[in-house]
C-alpha cells in the first residue's frame, strides 16, 4: 500500500522550513494532491498544533496516504479525501491554509484553475495558499534540467508542463489572492506564497 517518492524524502524538510514561516498558529491545513503521503506525515509531526487534511484524486495514492498515516500514528491527520482540484465542488468547505506540492506541472490547466477558484471560496482573508514545484519565470533563465523536464512532461501528456509564474499570479489575482513571497528552493524549484485578500 505504501508508496515512496525519493523527491519527497529530499524536499520535505526544506519545504517545512518555509511552511514554518507562513502557516497559521492554529487551524486546518488542506493539502491538495498529497501523492504518496510522505509530506503530510512529516508536516503533521513538525506542526502538531495544526490539523492536516490530505487529499488526492487517485485511489492508490489515497491508500498510500492512509498507510503512511496509520504507521505514523499521529492524531492530527485526517483520512485522505478524494479531491479532484478541477471539480466544481470540493468535499472541503473551509480551511485555514492550503498547500499544493508538485501538482501544477503534472496536471492540466483546469486543475490549477479549479484549485484557485475553490481556494478563493474556502480560505479566509489573510490565509496562505502555498505552491511548490518547478516554474518558468519571465526574466529568469530556466535551468536546463527544468527545460528537459518540461519536454518530458509534454511528451507524456500534452496538457502537462511547467507553468509561468506570471500566469499563476494572474490566476491568483482573479480569485482574490496576491503573491506575498517567492522562495528559491533546492533542485531548481520555487515556493510561491499567496495570501487571500
Amino acid at each position: 500500500m505504501k508508496q515512496e517518492a525519493p523527491a519527497a524524502a529530499r524536499n520535505r524538510a526544506p519545504i517545512a522550513d518555509v511552511l514554518a514561516q507562513e502557516l497559521p498558529a492554529r487551524g486546518t491545513v488542506l493539502e491538495v494532491a498529497s501523492g504518496t503521503g510522505e509530506h503530510v506525515i512529516h508536516f503533521a509531526a513538525r506542526f502538531p498544533h495544526l490539523f492536516w487534511q490530505p487529499s488526492d484524486p487517485d485511489a492508490d495514492a489515497r491508500a498510500s496516504i492512509a498507510a503512511w498515516t496509520a504507521e505514523a500514528g499521529l492524531p492530527n491527520i485526517a483520512p485522505p479525501l478524494a479531491l479532484d482540484a478541477s471539480a466544481p465542488e470540493w468535499p472541503v468547505h473551509g480551511a485555514d491554509a492550503l498547500v499544493c506540492i508538485n501538482m501544477v506541472h503534472i496536471s492540466p490547466l483546469s486543475a490549477s484553475e479549479g484549485l484557485l477558484r475553490q481556494a478563493g471560496q474556502i480560505l479566509p482573508a489573510g490565509a496562505p495558499l502555498i505552491f511548490y514545484g518547478p516554474w518558468i519565470e519571465d526574466g529568469v533563465e530556466t535551468a536546463e534540467s527544468n527545460l528537459a523536464f518540461d519536454a518530458s512532461l509534454k511528451g507524456r501528456n500534452p496538457a502537462w508542463g511547467l507553468r509561468k509564474t506570471a500566469w499563476m499570479d494572474a490566476l491568483a489575482r482573479v480569485n482574490g489572492f496576491e503573491r506575498a513571497r517567492r522562495v528559491a528552493m533546492p533542485a531548481n524549484n520555487i515556493m510561491l506564497i499567496y495570501r487571500k485578500r
